[in-house]
């Protein structure tokens, strides 16, 4: 089985058309039609991610998702919400959310924020994220002292630009596209219409690779980044 899923949600139609697709990838679904049957599941199971309707009855998804946060409950949780404006993500982000879906959505996207949800706490990727020192090749990032070295040579970054690049670190070898860049290092989850990766990519690509016979980061044309030594 690809994993266990908690979906809480109150409208029938869509639980229904969810539940049916998880199914099909493999998942076990675990349903829930109001908050407090749903807060309940997730104290007393484990699961390896919830997916949270914001418009509940009795208890609303913001109360909880609070109330998880509250009893130290960890799991990742998709919040799904016809209210879709930048202050209703920020405020389901806010209250502990860790990805906000706007209603209506697809199905193939609602699969790729769960497996991307997934991958955040599992295996070695939940391993790395504890490390406190990242390298590639002779490139090290020291999250503790907040030192950026290639080779002998200190490279001095801005807050902003340390944190992308640990991110890329953290996914090396891996393609990472410009959603999750706008997710993980803006802490945006809308297309805020910029060329503000392009921008900070560029820069930290001069810091890193100018003047070294071997490149680390490299564009995938169509697709994203990759920061890799080959």
């Amino acid at each position: 089985m690809a994993g266990r899923i908690l979906l809480v949600e109150d409208d029938a139609q869509i639980a229904d058309y969810v539940a049916r697709g998880l199914n099909e990838h493999g998942f076990i679904v675990d349903r829930a039609i109001n908050g407090r049957d749903g807060l309940f599941l997730a104290t007393d199971s484990q699961f390896d991610v919830v997916v949270l309707d914001r418009m509940l009855p009795g208890m609303d998804g913001i109360a909880v998702l609070k109330a998880l946060r509250a009893a130290d409950v960890t799991t990742p949780v998709l919040m799904l919400s016809a209210l879709g404006s930048t202050d209703d993500r920020v405020s389901g982000l806010t209250a502990g959310a860790d990805d906000y879906l706007a209603k209506p959505f697809s199905f193939a996207e609602l699969l790729a924020r769960i497996h991307a949800l997934m991958r955040r706490g599992s295996g070695a990727g939940a391993a790395k994220a504890q490390e406190t020192v990242l390298r590639c090749a002779d490139l090290e990032l020291d999250r503790l002292t907040r030192q950026v070295r290639r080779g002998a040579r200190k490279i001095a970054l801005q807050p902003r630009e340390f944190r992308l690049l640990e991110y890329l670190l953290l996914h090396q070898d891996e393609v990472v596209t410009r959603t999750m860049l706008l997710e993980a290092v803006w802490d945006y989850h809308f297309d805020p219409g910029t060329n503000v990766i392009d921008v900070h990519i560029s820069r930290l690509r001069r810091k890193i690779d100018d003047g070294e016979p071997q490149p680390l980061f490299h564009t995938v044309r169509g697709a994203g980044y990759r920061l890799a030594n080959a």
